[in-house]
């Protein structure tokens, strides 16, 4: 019997997961590595950290279960994206620490390209909002900053690539520099339309041709491993948040999933044609298997689960993140206390990159059960702010939400989500739906699994949590949060 194997190489840890042909998990490994903070705002990892640390954890996911490489049918890869590395092709040595997409660095570059008039071109084309967040600016970050960049890129000494291609470039040896439209159109150099890399954003960018990897379907078998792993079939890439949507099964036009990891990611699939949005969310790839090239739309917040980890780290209110839930169940409510934890700006559907972090309706009463609570509500909050853009967007009213990532395991927050929606949030069964979505399109490109449908019979429920709360207290709740948010918003430009 063999088994698929899903590199989740995540933004705070990397994770190794064997699913069996029933998709379930027969293995798990994880490792966290270090968050580099240089300077405000400024967000590094180490890439040699990303590949041993992935590395690593595959090769103990694959003892645990007490297999091998042989054992194994395909490996598929889901990622952090928009992170942005760049290295030497010769050596495949990196030329700087990766800029995570966290990073704020090029945030006033961004604000250049909307006073040159140029963001209208780069939504039309990319979906995209003119934003620190995407990989174009932070490789042109890069190219400015290492020395000798610019003039080895065009020579063609130098490689860019998002996670994927990095893990996949060191995977096979240096053989294969390659990456899938999930991928992509994050990066605000892909045009949706044409399913390439377009002229006029490189021209801006002023990021040669040559640099880039080839864009391949999100499901084909790209080539095998070397190394410590050889011969594993390599075929199925997604960013983190499509692989999150396919492993929830989200095929249909208005079905959407929100993942709660380090950031909140909620996803609406939209079919075979990109929805230009109204209301300040993304336009993005969901994947491409075959010819056939699938849709959604997308709301990113930048801190949720990251709100818990401060808690833990920064004030020392719990020992570890899973004690959030049971303190914030102390209090029945947070006393009037909001918080918004905009730590790195604000994303959709609000796009400040100068908002930040804001604690409001504080009494000598709070403790910090009631900011435990706060913290968590935040979380909710924001993403009822994306889902009404997004309703008004694709003009569908949600039935129900289905949810997943490590927060999703917290009840007291699904539940309070539920209150706030109005619509029943679901949590599967199985909760690793971002490796499960590699999984099934690596699985799926080997004749794994025979095909969508095959998938779709093993999504089941693990809980349903329906909405309870009244009305008119959820419009209080609501316009509290609007006052606290507004508090928040262009702090640094605040006098």
């Amino acid at each position: 019997m063999k088994f698929v194997l899903a590199l989740d190489q995540g933004t705070t840890s990397s994770r190794a997961i064997l699913f069996d042909s029933a998709g379930a998990i027969q293995a798990v490994a994880q490792k966290e590595f270090r968050q580099i903070f240089p300077q405000p705002g400024w967000v590094e990892h180490d890439p040699d950290e990303i590949w041993s640390t992935q590395m690593g954890v595959a090769t103990e996911a694959i003892s645990r279960a007490g297999l091998a490489a042989a054992d194994i049918a395909a490996i598929g890869i889901t990622n952090q994206r928009e992170t942005t590395l760049l290295w030497d092709r010769r050596t495949g040595e990196p030329l700087h620490p990766a800029l995570v997409w966290q990073d704020r660095r090029t945030a006033a570059f961004c604000d250049q390209l909307k006073a040159d008039g140029l963001e209208p071109l780069i939504q039309q084309k990319t979906g995209l909002v003119a934003d620190a967040y995407f990989s174009a600016s932070k490789l042109r970050w890069l190219l400015d900053h290492v020395p000798d960049a610019q003039r080895r890129a065009e020579a063609g000494e130098l490689a860019f690539g998002t996670v994927d291609a990095w893990l996949i470039w060191k995977l096979t040896g240096g053989r294969l520099h390659v990456t899938d439209p999930s991928n992509a159109s994050r990066t605000m150099l892909f045009n949706l339309h044409t399913g390439d890399w377009d002229a006029d954003l490189l021209g801006i960018f002023r990021v040669p041709r040559a640099v880039l990897p080839q864009v391949r379907a999100s499901s084909e078998c790209y080539g095998e491993t070397s190394g410590v792993l050889p011969g594993i079939p390599i075929a199925g890439i997604a960013g983190d948040q499509q692989a999150a949507l396919f492993g929830q099964v989200c095929r249909q036009p208005g079905m959407v999933k929100n993942t709660y990891g380090t950031g909140c990611f909620m996803l609406m699939h939209t079919g075979v044609k990109p929805i230009a949005s109204s209301h300040h969310l993304l336009t993005t790839v969901a994947w491409r298997v075959g010819e056939r090239t699938e849709f959604a739309l997308e709301g990113s917040i930048f801190i949720a689960g990251a709100v818990v980890q401060w808690l833990r780290d920064g004030l020392g209110l719990i020992r570890t993140s899973a004690e959030v839930e049971a303190l914030a169940a102390t209090v029945p409510d947070t006393g009037g206390v909001y918080l918004v934890p905009a730590f790195a700006g604000l994303g959709a559907p609000h796009w400040d990159p100068y908002a930040r972090g804001a604690v409001a309706g504080l009494t000598r009463g709070t403790t910090a059960a009631h900011l435990a609570r706060a913290a968590l509500e935040g979380i909710a909050y924001q993403v009822a702010d994306v889902l009404a853009a997004m309703e008004a967007d694709a003009g569908i009213k949600l039935q129900e939400l289905r949810v997943d990532g490590g927060a999703a395991m917290n009840n007291l927050l699904m539940q309070f989500q539920a209150d706030l929606l109005g619509v029943p949030v679901v949590r599967p069964r199985v909760a690793e739906t971002t490796a499960l979505g590699a999984a099934y399109l690596a699985g799926l490109a080997v004749g794994y699994w025979k095909d969508a449908n095959d998938i779709a019979r093993q999504w089941a429920a693990d809980r349903r949590f329906a909405p309870a709360m009244d009305p008119g207290r959820r419009t209080q709740l609501q316009a509290g949060w609007n006052r606290a948010l507004a508090r928040a918003k262009a702090w640094e430009h605040a006098t």
